[in-house]
């Protein structure tokens, strides 16, 4: 049986970071892996820790 857990976002995180170090840091090239973690965190009403960060990703979003 699968344990929920208390970081319902941490997978999306851990992705964005992985992406964010291959390509420099430069997070216009991890958009899809942002706007995932976005709106897991969206579901769970930003009820994990990991979305903290998701809201200073997106200000850096180029509209």
């Amino acid at each position: 049986m699968a344990q929920q857990s208390k970081e319902p976002c941490k997978k999306e995180a851990c992705d964005i970071q992985a992406c964010l170090t291959k390509n420099n840091f430069l997070s216009h090239k991890c958009l899809q892996v942002i706007e995932k973690l976005q709106s897991c965190c969206e579901k769970c009403n930003y009820n994990s820790t990991h979305c903290a960060s998701v809201s200073a990703l997106l200000k850096q979003k180029p509209k």
